[in-house]
């Protein structure tokens, strides 16, 4: 389907874990590095005509060890450094909220956005117009593809090595192609 009422495909994305190596709590520019194949995987996305949607969980917000406007600046820098080689993440989605959070702005024991929770993805869902059935959440925890699945989007469960290699199958199974 094409024209204004075309809706979109995505894939989303947690951060940690899948786009960067998990450090934890990660908010610092110099601790960042990219998981193997992620950038080729976000260049594959785009060239397939794709969104690239990042959806993360951020308690570290909660619990005092960063603010907001580090996520920001670390979102931004990520931006930067892919758009060097000409490649974009379409939005970000973060939530800080969790149950045991030391700021009571954040304390929220079942926050809609905090995975597993969909929050986050239907709200970018709804933002980008995206197509749940022709979408795909990757993820390295379970609760990444529960929220997939309560948004109606399918999982892929990403367990290390290279992450292009890891969503290459699901984009030529989809027809996006590689």
């Amino acid at each position: 389907m094409t024209g204004p009422d075309a809706k979109a495909a995505a894939v989303f994305f947690d951060r940690d874990g899948v786009l960067n190596q998990d450090v934890g709590y990660l908010h610092r520019i110099e601790d960042f590095r990219w998981i193997d194949g992620a950038r080729e995987a976000l260049a594959m996305v785009q060239r397939a005509g794709l969104l690239a949607i990042v959806v993360t969980n951020q308690s570290g917000v909660a619990r005092g060890f960063y603010g907001e406007e580090d996520v920001d600046a670390l979102h931004a820098w990520m931006q930067r450094d892919l758009a060097r080689d000409g490649i974009a993440i379409t939005a970000f989605y973060s939530c800080p909220y969790h149950a045991e959070a030391v700021d009571a702005r954040y304390r929220v024991a079942d926050h809609p956005d905090r995975k597993p929770n969909p929050g986050m993805l239907l709200r970018a869902i709804a933002d980008w117009n995206v197509d749940p059935a022709r979408s795909l959440i990757v993820g390295d925890k379970p609760r990444d593809i529960e929220a997939g699945r309560r948004a109606g989007v399918a999982g892929l469960l990403f367990t290390g090595g290279s992450l292009a290699d890891a969503i290459a199958p699901w984009l030529v199974y989809t027809g996006a192609g590689a």
